[in-house]
């Protein structure tokens, strides 16, 4: 299994530098549209290499549905570790059920344990 994930890693890394090397030109990201940059009076722009742009907007995309989805199951690991935390209160409450209390048995027979345990 651990080969086939080095496989699956080479393969991904071959394909992403492959991409990056057909892709090498510049591109110039502007922050606002020229008409709304001269009328505000300035324009962040940078340039990069256009692979970084695809490959960033890909990561960012990824974050982003990872965020959704982690905000969207946190009902399900509430609901998860209420029911945990019930399930440990029930255990030991079973628990305390199933040991007698101390002085709650029938007289004779504690009488007739004692010795025994005692000797055993």
């Amino acid at each position: 299994m651990r080969y086939v994930r080095y496989a699956f890693y080479g393969t991904l890394g071959i394909v992403l530098l492959t991409i990056a090397l057909a892709n090498r030109g510049p591109v110039t990201l502007q922050l606002l549209p020229e008409e709304l940059a001269s009328f505000a009076g300035w324009n962040y722009a940078i340039t990069l290499p256009i692979f970084l742009v695809i490959l960033g907007f890909i990561v960012l995309g990824l974050a982003i549905g990872y965020a959704a989805e982690w905000l969207r199951e946190h009902k399900h690991r509430a609901a998860a570790s209420e029911h945990r935390r019930e399930r440990q209160r029930l255990e030991r409450e079973v628990d305390r059920l199933k040991t007698p209390e101390p002085g709650s048995g029938d007289e004779v027979i504690a009488i007739l344990d004692g010795p025994k345990s005692a000797a055993s």
